[in-house]
């Protein structure tokens, strides 16, 4: 059940049964020569919405934009601002807690959003309790990465040993190309990609990996491993989101 499908009364019918939303999160930035701008969000989308599926749950829409000021020096790249992004995730989650929700489940695409997300977690409890919503005191927020589950990162080292890297992988590419397998893209990649330098600025950022691959080979995709990929995600992350939802 997609939030944006819906209408007022759905949801609130579904808020009778339920207070738990799961909530996408990806980003829109270069992943090297062969990836797609939207790698982050299509890869976040489309496993929400598996988990939404295997679950009954309601997902929000996909927040397409995320923290990626590093990698605004290639051309497509988009970003928020950690503040920015903080601001915006307090938004949301004002208004759907208004709503009736209390548990958000963020299924996040993009490495770069993790430190932002658990600040903005932390300025939203603050930010709700200082609003005395009724219900303020019960809202959770999760952050779950689908590219750090278990089952996902082991099947990743089987298929493709040291050459998963840790941007532009060859895990998110193969699942985009399951995803829109019409769109693949071929280009020619050195063997030589840079790897292990500490990421600071955008410029500095192009300078030390010039085709935007961190380690990896993302040739070794396939439409295949992107179906594998998916399965494992998402029946890892409907286990998570049910637990989650049995919490106190």
């Amino acid at each position: 059940m997609l939030l944006h499908l819906s209408t007022w009364p759905e949801v609130e019918a579904y808020l009778k049964q339920s207070q738990g939303l799961i909530l996408p999160i990806g980003s829109t930035e270069q992943h090297g020569p062969t990836g797609l701008i939207g790698t982050d969000a299509i890869c976040a989308e489309v496993i929400a919405h598996g988990v939404g599926e295997a679950t009954q749950a309601l997902v929000a829409p996909t927040i397409n934009v995320g923290m990626a000021l590093h990698h605004t020096a290639f051309p497509g790249s988009m970003s928020l601002r950690p503040s920015t992004l903080i601001l915006v995730i307090r938004d949301y989650l004002t208004s759907l807690t208004k709503a009736g929700f209390t548990q958000f489940f963020f299924i996040n695409g993009h490495g770069g959003n993790m430190a932002t997300l658990k600040a903005a977690f932390s300025e939203t409890y603050a930010a709700l309790s200082d609003l005395n919503l009724p219900n303020a005191d019960r809202v959770q927020c999760r952050l779950a990465n689908w590219f750090m589950c278990g089952s996902v990162y082991q099947l990743a080292k089987e298929l493709y040993g040291n050459q998963e890297g840790s941007h532009a992988t060859p895990s998110e590419v193969a699942l985009t190309q399951y995803v829109y397998p019409n769109v693949m893209k071929q280009a020619a990649l050195s063997p030589d990609v840079a790897t292990g330098h500490p990421i600071y600025g955008a410029t500095d950022f192009r300078r030390r990996y010039p085709d935007g691959r961190m380690g990896s080979n993302p040739a070794l995709a396939t439409p295949e491993h992107g179906k594998e990929f998916y399965d494992r995600a998402v029946k890892e992350l409907s286990q998570q989101y049910l637990e989650f939802l049995q919490q106190e």
